[in-house]
């Protein structure tokens, strides 16, 4: 039950906290306008986030992640 559970909500929003290291995030940020998804995938590192594609540092603070799932 819980492996098919999971399959069901791997779309949703997980607490940045859970993020994994090894995979291509899609990553939810709060600034002054409310809470956007970045528009690019982004992999964390040690200390931070990369912007997946071109492997550049970013400097974010995401509150949420979901797999990204986008071409």
């Amino acid at each position: 039950m819980a492996l098919a559970l999971n399959k069901d909500i791997q779309w949703l929003w997980q607490p940045i906290s859970t993020a994994p290291f090894d995979c291509d995030l899609e990553l939810a940020v709060i600034n002054y306008d409310g809470v956007h998804a970045l528009v690019f995938p982004c992999r964390r590192i040690i200390g931070g986030w990369l912007k997946a594609a071109t492997r550049q540092q970013l400097e974010i603070h995401p509150t949420h992640w979901r797999r990204w799932t986008q071409n």
